[in-house]
């Protein structure tokens, strides 16, 4: 198979985010499922890492929290990964109050960690619904950008 990091994650995520938190299976019981499911070991490992490390930045996620109304200015290395696509779908989240400035840093961490090259507008969505289902008190947000996601999928005009 010729998967992703994200496309674990992306599994894990469709298939664990409708269960109840205390009956999240542990580490051990996601990589053997994973494998189970055909995923391979590497991406698997990377993935449940990807997981880890994001539960670690919500904890703390910076020494300096970006300001309300600061503007990001992308590195090298973030402006030959994210396109001016990724880049402003991601100001545009920002800018509907979907993510937050320090939100937006913990997603652009993610979208980093990704083991793709070529980051494209649909993985950034992806990563924003993790992030958001990952943060407590981000069930409004997280219903925001799920409708968007959900709804640009099916085509859907409003």
């Amino acid at each position: 198979m010729n998967e992703t990091v994200l496309d674990v994650l992306m599994y894990l995520f469709e298939n664990f985010s409708d269960q109840e938190y205390e009956h999240t299976p542990d580490q051990v019981v996601l990589r053997d499922e994973l494998l189970q499911a055909g995923f391979g070991e590497l991406e698997v490992d990377r993935a449940l890492d990807w997981l880890e490390e994001l539960a670690t930045t919500d904890a703390e996620p910076f020494a300096n929290n970006p300001a309300d109304r600061s503007t990001r200015i992308y590195n090298a290395h973030e402006l030959a990964r994210l396109d001016t696509e990724c880049r402003g779908y991601i100001a545009y989240l920002e800018q509907i109050g979907i993510l937050s400035p320090v939100q937006r840093e913990v997603v652009l961490d993610r979208l980093m960690a990704l083991d793709s090259l070529d980051i494209d507008v649909e993985q950034v969505k992806w990563v924003v619904l993790m992030v958001l289902f990952s943060q407590p008190g981000q069930e409004s947000a997280f219903a925001r950008m799920e409708d968007l996601v959900f709804d640009e999928v099916s085509g859907a005009v409003h």
